[in-house]
């Protein structure tokens, strides 16, 4: 790459910046506000800018974007691994993100486009609020353990009824958990109508809810979590990306594997899992390989592998633009 370039460490409230000219001169190094960096770098000719991947770059990285700028965003582990230094500071970090992409060796980390990052958002704050509420259900029950209280066995505690039992009880902790739980309920089922109502919108989401076990809120959550599809060129290469594929060692012409990488995406992996649970009640590819997997090595293996599986069918899908076909059940497809 011939053209200026510029490596930004970013943090929270400062920006250390450096450019580099097209023979790897240092052309300016400087630490300012992140709202700085634009006025920085109007001066240069500086084409594309390198930024590591961090919670804190998302609004200078939409900015930069907005002003024109090839904005590069690096994968911090495999930076990491490649720009060590003895003496690590803002100013050589800077530095050797600009030098890595003058080099075209920037490892680059996918940054999603602000509408499939608006998209996960919103899944993963239904996702935050649920596990929120299921916290505060199972302290419910720790309460009632504690004190020696058994729940009824006619109905659910969590039902209207058992709800009902719940506040017959006069417990201070059970009473003070119960309202919190009433917002909780509210916030989640206002969620639910809006992305119920995107999911019927997005072709996307109607091609993935197809799949057996994959509802309206999976199909949004593995579509904010893939972004476009075509950024893979294999279902393998999803399922990598998902952490579901074993990890690795291979020396002497001696392979082994372990248990699976759990790199990339966790919530892809985490939608993955659930709707295998749902998948696994109908009869499908699929399920078949996870019965056989599982007469072999187990329950939890035979998990992961339809995961697995799964996160490939999700790929084609998605891929090749056609609803799920189900070779075992040809007619109940047609």
């Amino acid at each position: 790459m011939s053209a200026y370039v510029c490596g930004l460490d970013v943090h929270k409230k400062y920006t250390y910046a450096t450019i580099l000219g097209p023979d790897g001169e240092i052309l300016a190094q400087r630490k300012m506000g992140n709202e700085e960096v634009p006025a920085f770098l109007e001066p240069y000719p500086v084409e594309h800018v390198a930024m590591e991947a961090t919670t804190s770059i998302a609004p200078i990285h939409r900015k930069l974007v907005d002003d024109g700028y090839d904005v590069h965003v690096s994968h911090p582990k495999e930076t990491r691994s490649i720009a060590k230094a003895r003496i690590k500071t803002d100013r050589t970090s800077s530095r050797a993100l600009a030098e890595l992409l003058r080099l075209g060796s920037l490892p680059e980390s996918y940054m999603p486009p602000r509408e499939i990052a608006d998209l996960r958002e919103l899944v993963r704050r239904r996702a935050f609020l649920v596990r929120q509420r299921a916290k505060l259900k199972t302290k419910i029950k720790s309460s009632l353990t504690y004190e020696g209280i058994n729940p009824p066995t006619g109905h659910g505690l969590f039902t209207r009824k058992g709800v009902e039992w719940l506040r017959g009880l006069g417990f201070k902790p059970v009473d003070c958990y119960l309202r919190l739980i009433v917002p909780l309920n509210r916030e989640i089922l206002h969620l639910s109508k809006e992305l119920r109502g995107m999911a019927q919108d997005d072709p996307d989401v109607r091609l993935l809810m197809t799949i057996p076990g994959i509802g309206y809120y999976l199909g949004l959550l593995i579509k904010a979590e893939i972004g476009d599809v075509n950024r893979f060129i294999s279902g393998d290469h999803l399922a990598s990306y998902a952490g579901l594929v074993p990890s690795t060692s291979s020396s002497g012409g001696v392979t082994r594997h372990g248990r699976i990488t759990k790199e990339g995406s966790s919530w892809l992996r985490w939608a993955m899992v659930e709707a295998m649970h749902s998948h696994l009640r109908y009869d499908t590819p699929v399920t078949r390989l996870y019965h056989r997997v599982a007469e072999r090595r187990g329950s939890p293996t035979a998990k992961v592998a339809a995961a697995r599986k799964l996160v490939t069918v999700c790929y084609s899908v998605l891929k090749h633009r056609k609803p799920y076909y189900n070779p075992l059940q040809p007619h109940a497809q047609a």
